[in-house]
């Protein structure tokens, strides 16, 4: 309160030294290590497919999470030698401020449909390690290549007081001036505003004049702290890891999507099967289709493109005979998309048995000459013309 000095000898203003580093850990999507003095954050990223969303089901909503951060606090952290437990109400509290933090940033689902979950492991700790998490976290997303607005990080104030109203107020604290102070005000955010705030205080309430001068210091520094950041990376990777799965999205016709679906799941479960992609359908009519095979991605997209494109009058296609009936045969002639061949169009000539010309399982070039209401009338003499 005399002289400005602090424990370490720092000034009341001033950010220990920062050291960010990316890339860490070679077979994940994204990784990084942010380190502010003694405090030390690894941050990894793993980019998941749509159907991979949390899902968060309770007593007053129904929703579900593509963004997830958790936070870890191992007690090797603060030199500890005790049994790694589940998350308590601090990390839980810890993870929802970072996820909270990062969350105005990330791109929407229509233009990036990866589910996201980061994880933040503190493998040091003296003093605001939720505010490492965030920026480790920005460097790890910038790392796995998601295109985030902007990066966003964030430091703690502290604050001591006099019984005379006097008071200090201290940039980026550490442990004992966490234990012993009066206030751990936690600001993050990015250049162009602030996306959260946490505050604990152990005095009975705070003046307007501290909370400003809180919130003007914090920015100061966060500008700061953004600045390391983007020497490190100035933006996020223009490729994701060859590592993540690779995501395409397609639109179709809402009412198109029983007809990918099929009866009882048939048709999709089929292309699954096929192709080893995992697909996800909105009601939108918003198809997405992850895979680490991008050629099977196509495959698929291109199946379901098949299904659910108009067919129209005068269009050839080589088909393929799945059933024989007693006036005709059905031709497949798109995976799902199917049509009657009459025992008229089959031939130039008159025939007695459909069976005199095709049999199941033949293929044979057919033209549309009818469409009504999706029922589609083929014929195969027409098509030879």
């Amino acid at each position: 309160m005399e002289k400005g000095e602090r424990l370490d000898g720092r000034k009341i203003d001033e950010v220990r030294k920062i050291k960010c580093s990316v890339g860490i850990l070679p077979r994940t999507h994204g990784s990084s290590i942010f380190e502010r003095g003694e405090t030390k954050s690894l941050s990894i990223i793993t980019l998941g497919a749509p159907s991979e969303k949390q899902l968060m089901d309770d007593m007053e909503v129904s929703e579900e999470k593509r963004f997830m951060h958790h936070y870890n606090f191992p007690p090797y952290s603060v030199g500890e030698v005790k049994p790694i437990r589940g998350p308590g109400r601090r990390e839980i509290g810890h993870g929802m401020i970072g996820e909270n933090a990062i969350l105005p940033v990330l791109p929407d689902q229509e233009n990036f449909p990866y589910v996201i979950r980061g994880v933040s492991e503190i493998v040091c700790s003296n003093g605001s390690t939720s505010m490492a998490s965030v920026c480790g976290t920005t460097l790890a997303l910038m790392d796995a290549g998601v295109p985030i607005k902007r990066p966003v990080a964030g430091i703690s104030i502290g604050l001591i007081t006099d019984n005379e109203g006097n008071y200090k107020l201290l940039t980026d604290i550490q442990g004992l001036e966490d234990h012993y102070g009066d206030m751990d005000f936690k600001v993050a955010g990015t250049e162009e505003g602030v996306t959260v705030i946490q505050m604990d205080v152990k005095i009975e309430g705070l003046s307007l004049e501290i909370v400003k001068e809180s919130l003007e210091r914090a920015k100061e520094t966060r500008l700061f702290i953004l600045g390391e950041i983007k020497k490190t990376l100035p933006e996020p990777r223009k490729e994701l890891s060859q590592y993540a799965p690779k995501i395409v999205t397609l639109t179709i016709n809402p009412e198109k999507i029983g007809e990918v679906i099929g009866p009882k799941g048939k048709i999709i479960n089929e292309i699954i099967e096929k192709t080893g992609v995992a697909i996800d359908i909105e009601d939108t009519g918003l198809i997405s289709l992850s895979s680490e095979n991008e050629e099977a991605i196509e495959k698929a997209a291109t199946w379901i493109k098949n299904i659910t494109r108009e067919i129209e009058v005068g269009e050839v296609f080589e088909g393929k005979v799945i059933k024989i009936l007693g006036f005709g045969a059905v031709v497949e002639i798109l995976p799902g998309q199917e049509g009657l061949v009459h025992i008229s169009e089959i031939a130039d000539h008159r025939i007695e048995k459909v069976e005199d010309k095709l049999k199941i399982g033949d293929t044979a070039l057919v033209k549309v000459i009818k469409s009504d209401s999706g029922k589609l009338s083929l014929s195969i003499k027409q098509a030879k013309k």
